[in-house]
């Protein structure tokens, strides 16, 4: 049982119980750009900062099903009031669900956890001021309510991890940055942690580099436009170009793929991110339509869009980073050949490896990194680096959402 005197905030006797607890055991809940589903991972942490240990107990990618359409039609811009409030509560009872699943596939109850960690999904990305009543302001909106995700599995969660860094300046991505240091820096070589989720982003860690050195941003899209393309190229026939069939057996238009680099993000100077508001399906009607004119066929418009994914990281990488020593692939795009191998190409004769090849789960990986952000949260510790978000100071993040006293304080 948590004591705490009168003159004691109950949040602050959390936090003093919370920190003298070692190990601790989060489960941390993450649905990206494309929607495909949920990644929960559950993690038993120890130590703190550069002595931090983290272990992973269990993990599991659970697919969205039925909220999926409705999800990526709210971030198109298609949900009233109406139909975006209701989603927020249908999107935490999911999540509830995947944080079940997942201390189930442990062995445990979801009352020895400490805390679960929360990224939510996202539904609309304004990194960029933008004139609203009078004001220019940025936001992030991640639905997955915190308290019904808190009520329904009885746990202390924290969500919402985008809005301080953004209300500090920030852009609020990218958030893994300080995670890929924790887990994967090395004191002799140079790595990019690269992730291939529906947009791709990069952590570029200095071998033996403080967290102050730590570079990171969107690099632009990863497999959004490619599975976005891949339904409009199939009448909906495909979800996505499934072991990069279609992109094996194309040809890169060349022409094609210099007018696509021509965006002007590409050429943009960090801090930088993207999402969904750029990238979307008006961009794939685009694509589609010059693929068209061109008379290119299904193949080779594919080809040319997975080296579009290829391309705009090789260059990412000799116009902003240092050195890169090694790159570190995560994220679903690994499973597809045709990138993986126009990646190779472009980033020779650096190596490519995958964060298997470290012993981590790359799928599994931006669930784990929030499960370590909510741990940062509840010992009051910044979890935002400034320098890769544009934000005036370190942070503290997210919103901490408790289910009841008796529930939160006594465990």
């Amino acid at each position: 049982m948590i004591l705490h005197t009168p003159d004691m905030h109950p949040l602050e006797a959390f936090q003093s119980h919370y920190r003298r607890k070692n190990p601790r055991r989060l489960v941390g809940l993450m649905s990206g750009t494309s929607a495909d589903g949920i990644d929960a991972a559950l993690v038993e942490v120890e130590g703190v900062g550069e002595d931090l240990s983290v272990g992973v107990m269990a993990g599991l990618e659970i697919p969205y099903a039925d909220l999926r359409e409705t999800i990526l039609s709210a971030a198109s811009g298609n949900a009233n009031a109406e139909a975006l409030c209701l989603l927020n509560v249908a999107v935490a009872e999911a999540f509830a669900d995947a944080a079940r699943q997942v201390a189930e596939a442990a062995g445990m109850s979801l009352r020895e956890l400490d805390a679960i960690g929360s990224h939510g999904q996202t539904v609309w990305h304004a990194p960029e001021p933008l004139e609203t009543g009078g004001y220019r302001v940025t936001g992030s909106l991640q639905i997955g309510n915190g308290s019904v995700l808190s009520v329904r599995t009885g746990c202390v969660v924290v969500s919402d991890f985008r809005s301080a860094d953004m209300a500090w300046g920030g852009q609020g991505a990218p958030l893994v940055p300080l995670a890929d240091w924790l887990l994967f820096r090395s004191l002799d070589r140079s790595r990019a942690i690269q992730n291939l989720g529906g947009i791709a982003n990069v952590t570029f860690l200095p071998a033996g580099g403080s967290t102050d050195e730590v570079l990171a941003f969107d690099t632009g899209p990863g497999n959004m436009v490619l599975d976005a393309l891949a339904a409009r190229l199939t009448g909906g026939k495909l979800r996505y170009d499934a072991n990069g069939e279609l992109a094996l057996r194309g040809t890169v238009c060349e022409p094609l793929l210099e007018e696509l680099l021509n965006e002007s993000y590409f050429s943009r100077k960090p801090p930088k991110s993207t999402g969904r508001e750029r990238f979307n399906a008006a961009y794939v009607d685009r694509l589609w339509e010059r693929g068209r004119a061109l008379n290119l066929s299904v193949e080779d418009l594919m080809t040319t869009a997975t080296a579009l994914t290829a391309e705009s990281i090789a260059r990412a990488y000799r116009e902003f980073l240092p050195g890169v020593d090694e790159v570190i692939l995560g994220g679903g795009g690994v499973r597809n050949p045709a990138l993986r191998q126009q990646i190779e190409q472009r980033l020779s004769p650096t190596p490519v490896r995958t964060h298997e090849d470290l012993g981590w789960d790359g799928g599994l990986k931006e669930a784990v990194a929030f499960a370590l952000l909510a741990d940062r949260t509840l010992q009051g510790l910044p979890g935002n680096l400034p320098q890769v978000t544009g934000a005036k100071r370190a942070a503290v993040l997210g919103s901490i959402s408790f289910p009841s006293c008796e529930e939160s304080f006594n465990r």
